[in-house]
């Protein structure tokens, strides 16, 4: 959410510094994720001041160029060289002397410097429109009204507009607070409670008269479907013309990020904003028979939305009417492309109503327009303000605009409802906040924030909720308030916490994850948290069936729960590799989600991810690229670290990676791993290889040993290596090798290596030969060479009869 400091001011009958006032919002729970400084004009023109040119004469050296002495008004002429064709003596024009920095459009800024242009002596510039970032133009210097003193500060003159803008971080319940109004209530119920009185009260706007047309329009309003429309408020205005609006209202909505379109739509936007209704304008000649229905369409009515789509619309979509039972808009999410206020439009007809916010967000949604009403809709907006809004958007258009209103307000407002009411207790209210809250406290809070109290004992109190906080309605709610108002940072840190001892269960799963988490980190990984969310796009049909999708989805792109880790993780790769970070080793602990035949899945996972150089470049070492042995390491070592040392390897079928490789832990596989594809790559215009393995994390949490005991006595007795060179055929892997060599299941057998592979014609034709070591060890006794080569020639038979291997002599 965008606030604007003066805006905001314009409603408070202190004014605290923007510093202030940024402490203030944090304090009542209105987070202040930043504070930045806005101006219309960059630089807002400071050190420019207005100058008299007094001579002009042709520069010696160039065609092109004029000398002038310019009287700025501080002693001593300046001698400026100017390349301005209309540059004449007696002119009042714009002057950057030396030391000023000024900020062209388009361009970099410039810090004017004492120089010679072609032999002459300049001090400073005269300056064009788009020079100081007042305008686009570059046909000739600014010449300014003959009546302006030299000297005068440029920013006295054009008034560049500055501001302080605050983003807070709302949470979804605080839809009071989407508006400038809304913040100035919570700001000025602190400052009540600070001094225990009920003398700050939000300024509201002033509502003028409205000058009343000649000739009435009445347009009426029905509404036919009341559960999703329960009030709608509008009225008729004539003999507006459209056109810019005035400087103030431009600068008030530019600031916060919103483009100035004409003086009725920024009307609109400009009430939206103030008072977090939302409102929308008609031209009131599209409106077919003087009548506005509120109803719904059948299942699949084309309608042509302001941005030129067609869209197929939902049975269940509202939509607001002509008499002709023409659709004109979505109600609360989009205004129709023929129905809306153009340059000849002359007469509107102003809408301000209370839509219902699941509809609201549902269709909003299905159609793909989170636009600015949607999202307060959505949220729920204050049923009883409506008038009041209309009241003071037509005041407005009346004063910018200069319509008449050619009706009074029409209001259908069928079932009224009625305010919230909630009970509770002070008990309760100090309980919950930890907080021992004098009850004058409590109440002082509750109507500063305009509650109203319906009845009081001398244990609690019963109150009603205003209408603009309609996300309140449980005790715990109070609660809240009351906390948030009195300052968060106001709770107290008990001196004495009393705990209970536990024990944990083993393994401790967040040893376990810190464990590995040092590791990996004391290797050069960054930790990286993606979101859960991501974009369909990125799985093959085959992969959605089975994943899970978001019914109400954030954005388009965000529409469903990943299934892998390895597609949030490119989209990190590809955002640093965007911004030159090419050499990357990222680690993440996350979820995946999956549909199931009863319910959903939900799977805990480590995913490795890199990518470029191993090491960076160095006079002693060059650097080589990452690779699968790279990623094999860490992978290997990550499984050590857990304690698991008889791995087996087999080949796997993830369509993602190439290779693509599964290793097994007592049969259960728990790490896929290998080369991401150059398909998946270019899904996100990555063009350097990624090395990508997954641990499936809840089944190593399941296959480790339930003690902290990792660690093992170094063996008494010697270790014996044994070797053979084995002859098989080419397709056939190392994999295979040491798979058949487990089969053998003997307990003296703890470790096999491929140390050589070779090839040669001498072998044979599609022959190659690999030279494995075979490392025996007994922890009870020294090895015998009998024991050793029973074994062996286990071993040499098992090779024989399952890889039709050979054994080189």
């Amino acid at each position: 959410m965008t606030i604007s400091y003066n805006w905001l001011c314009e409603y408070l009958p202190v004014k605290p510094t923007p510093q202030e006032l940024s402490t203030i919002l944090t304090r009542i729970g209105l987070e202040v994720e930043s504070l930045e400084k806005f101006e219309a004009v960059k630089g807002s023109l400071a050190g420019l001041v207005v100058g008299e040119v007094l001579t002009t004469e042709k520069h010696p050296n160039a065609d092109k160029l004029t000398l002038t002495t310019v009287n700025t008004g501080n002693g001593e002429p300046l001698r400026i060289v100017c390349g301005a064709p209309n540059v004449a003596a007696g002119q009042k024009v714009v002057v950057a002397p030396v030391g000023t920095t000024i900020y062209p459009i388009g361009g970099e800024p410039l810090t004017m410097k004492k120089a010679k242009i072609r032999g002459e002596e300049s001090m400073g510039m005269i300056c064009a429109e788009d020079e100081i970032g007042l305008g686009n133009s570059h046909a000739g210097i600014m010449v300014l009204n003959p009546s302006l003193q030299p000297g005068t500060p440029a920013s006295e003159i054009f008034k560049p507009a500055q501001d302080w803008i605050y983003e807070i971080g709302l949470t979804p319940n605080r839809m009071d607070a989407m508006s400038h109004i809304g913040v100035a209530k919570d700001v000025c119920a602190f400052l009540n409670n600070i001094e225990h009185t009920h003398k700050y009260q939000v300024q509201l706007p002033e509502i003028k008269e409205l000058p009343q047309a000649a000739t009435p329009l009445s347009i009426s309003v029905t509404l036919e479907n009341t559960e999703a429309c329960p009030r709608y408020s509008g009225i008729s205005i004539t003999g507006v013309k459209v056109g810019p609006s005035p400087d103030w209202l431009k600068d008030h909505l530019v600031a916060i990020g919103v483009r100035p379109i004409n003086n009725i739509v920024d009307v609109t936007n400009f009430v939206l904003h103030e008072t977090g209704l939302p409102l929308h304008a008609f031209d009131a000649a599209a409106i077919k028979g003087n009548a506005v229905v509120v109803k719904n369409l059948p299942q699949g009515t084309p309608f042509v939305t302001l941005d030129e789509k067609e869209r197929k619309l939902d049975a269940t979509d509202l939509i607001i009417c002509n008499g002709a039972g023409e659709a004109m808009c979505i109600a609360g999410v989009f205004g129709g492309l023929h129905s809306g206020v153009s340059d000849s439009t002359q007469t509107v007809f102003l809408e301000c109503a209370y839509f219902s916010p699941g509809g609201i967000r549902t269709t909003s949604f299905r159609h793909g327009l989170r636009t600015d009403a949607a999202s307060r809709f959505e949220k729920g907006v204050d049923i009883s303000n409506t008038v009041f809004v209309l009241q003071r958007a037509a005041s407005l258009i009346c004063e910018l605009a200069g319509g008449q209103a050619a009706s009074g307000i029409i209001d259908v407002y069928p079932d009224i409802r009625h305010k919230t009411h909630v009970e509770t207790t002070y008990a309760y209210i100090r309980k919950l906040s930890g907080s021992n809250y004098p009850a004058d406290k409590i109440k002082n809070i509750l109507r500063s924030l305009g509650f109203d109290i319906l009845s009081e004992t001398t244990e609690g109190l019963k109150v009603a909720v205003p209408y603009s906080k309609p996300d309140i309605s449980l005790p715990a709610d109070l609660v809240e308030e009351v906390m948030r108002i009195d300052g968060l940072d106001n709770i107290e840190i008990p001196s004495r916490i009393t705990i209970s001892p536990s024990v944990s269960s083993q393994p401790d799963q967040e040893r376990v994850r810190e464990k590995i988490a040092d590791y990996l980190a004391g290797n050069g990984f960054n930790e990286i948290f993606t979101n859960s969310i991501t974009n369909s796009k990125y799985f093959t049909p085959e992969v959605l069936e089975h994943t899970v999708k978001m019914i109400n989805s954030l954005t388009v792109e965000l529409d469903v729960m990943r299934p892998s880790m390895l597609e949030t993780g490119l989209e990190s790769i590809a955002h640093n590799l965007n911004r030159k970070n090419e050499d990357l080793l990222f680690f993440e602990f996350g979820k995946t989600y999956t549909v199931k035949e009863k319910g959903y899945g939900e799977n805990n996972h480590l995913a490795l991810y890199l990518t470029g150089k191993k090491t960076a470049e160095t006079w002693m070492h060059k650097s080589s690229p990452v690779d699968f042995w790279f990623l094999k390491g860490f992978v290997i070592n990550t499984l050590r670290q857990l304690g698991f040392s008889s791995l087996q390897w087999v080949e796997g079928s993830d369509p993602s990676l190439q290779p693509a490789w599964e290793i097994k832990v007592k049969n259960q596989p728990v790490v896929t791993l290998g080369g991401v594809t150059t398909k998946k790559l270019k899904q996100f215009d990555i063009k350097q290889p990624v090395w990508y393995a997954t641990f499936n994390w809840d089944k190593i949490l399941g296959l480790l040993q339930k003690s902290d005991n990792f660690y093992r006595e170094i063996p008494r007795f010697p270790a014996v290596r044994r070797d053979l060179a084995l002859v098989l055929d080419k397709q056939v892997k190392f994999a295979a090798v040491e798979s058949a060599a487990r089969s053998v299941k003997s307990q003296l057998l703890q470790q096999i290596n491929l140390f050589d592979v070779f090839e040669s014609e001498k072998l044979g034709a599609g022959k190659k030969s690999y030279a494995v070591s075979f490392t025996f060890l007994d922890n009870q006794k020294t090895l015998t060479d009998k024991e050793i080569d029973s074994v062996m020639d286990k071993l040499v038979k098992t090779f024989e009869s399952q890889l039709q291997a050979e054994i080189r002599k």
